[in-house]
C-alpha cells in the first residue's frame, strides 16, 4: 500500500508513489554499487565534521524509547539475580538514545559503538557518562567484528535508532549478521528509521541528490536511506530475524512562516533472533 501525505502537493504525491512503486521492484540483493559513490566513500569524513561542527545539540533526547519499547529495557520479567539487561547501540552518534535510557532503568548495562571517534569522544564526555555501566567503543559495524569488543551471544537488545539509514543499502546484511553474533538467543532488535515518502526525501529527490533507489546524500556530505515496510522486513528476514512488529509512524509538522506542512515518516519495528 503507498505512503499516502495529506499536506502534500498534488505534484509531491505523485512523486512519492512512484519512489513507492519503484521500490517494489527493486529488490535488496540489487543493491550492488552504493559504496563506490563518492558520498559512500567519503561517509567517515561527513559524519565526522558534523559531530566536529553540531557537537550534542543536534539531536533531541530520545526519551520516546522508554515510552515505546519499555517492556525491552526492564528486567522485571527477568529471573531475579538482580542484573540488568544488556544492550548495544550501534551509532550510538552522541548519546541521544543511551543516556535517557540509563537514567530510565538504573540496572541497564550499555554496549555502544559508533565509527565516528568525534562521536565517541562526545558520549565519553557528557556529564552523565559512567564507565562503570557503559562501554563504549569505536566500530565501523559494516566491517568490525563486534564480538572483539562484546561477547558472543551476552545481548538481550540491539537498537539502531536512526544508524542503519545512514549506511550504503548493499552494507545493511553485513551489520544485521555482525550484530546477530553477538546476541542471545531470541535476542531482539529494535528499529526506528526515516520511512519512504519522508517529506525531506521529496526535497532529495527533487534537488536531484540520488544515489541510487530511495539512497540519497544530504547538503552536509551525510546520506540517508529511506525504508519501505517491503525492503525492511525482507532485508531482515534474510538476515534469520523474525518480524514480531512493524509500523510506519507519521507526522505533519507546519511551517507557519512558510504557509507549508510537511509529512514526516518514520518506520518503527522489532525483529527477533531466529
Amino acid at each position: 500500500m503507498a505512503p499516502t501525505c495529506s499536506g502534500c502537493s498534488i505534484a509531491a504525491i505523485r512523486l512519492i508513489n512512484g519512489l513507492f512503486r519503484a521500490s517494489l521492484s527493486f529488490p535488496v540483493r540489487q543493491y550492488c554499487c552504493e559504496s563506490d559513490h563518492y558520498y559512500s566513500k567519503k561517509s567517515l569524513k561527513y559524519w565526522n565534521d558534523f559531530y566536529k561542527r553540531h557537537q550534542n545539540k543536534f539531536f533531541k533526547d530520545r526519551h520516546y524509547l522508554e515510552k515505546d519499547w519499555g517492556r525491552h529495557f526492564s528486567n522485571e520479567d527477568g529471573d531475579g539475580d538482580g542484573k540488568g539487561k544488556v544492550v548495544l547501540e550501534v551509532g550510538c552518534g552522541a548519546g541521544n538514545s543511551i543516556f535517557p535510557l540509563v537514567a530510565a532503568f538504573p540496572r541497564l548495562i550499555v554496549h555502544a559503538c559508533d565509527f565516528s571517534p568525534q562521536a565517541v569522544a562526545l558520549v565519553k564526555s557528557h556529564e552523565n557518562f559512567d564507565a562503570e555501566r557503559i562501554h563504549v567503543f569505536v566500530c565501523d559495524a559494516a566491517k568490525d567484528d563486534l564480538s572483539s569488543e562484546i561477547t558472543s551471544s551476552t545481548v538481550d537488545v540491539v537498537t539502531l535508532i536512526f544508524m542503519l539509514s545512514a549506511v550504503s543499502p548493499n552494507k545493511m546484511p553485513s551489520i544485521l549478521q555482525n550484530c546477530k553474533k553477538v546476541l542471545k538467543p531470541n535476542g531482539h532488535i529494535l528499529f526506528r528509521d526515516y520511512a519512504l515518502g519522508d517529506s525531506a526525501q521529496v526535497k532529495l529527490h527533487e534537488r536531484n541528490q540520488m544515489i541510487s533507489q530511495n539512497f540519497y546524500f544530504r547538503g552536509d556530505g551525510t546520506c540517508s536511506f529511506y525504508f519501505s515496510k517491503e525492503f525492511l522486513s525482507t532485508l531482515f528476514v534474510q538476515a534469520g530475524f523474525d518480524v514480531v512488529d512493524i509500523n510506519t509512524y507519521c507526522m505533519e509538522i507546519e511551517n507557519r512562516y512558510r504557509n507549508i506542512t510537511m509529512p514526516r515518516r518514520w518506520l518503527r519495528a522489532v525483529f527477533r533472533k531466529s
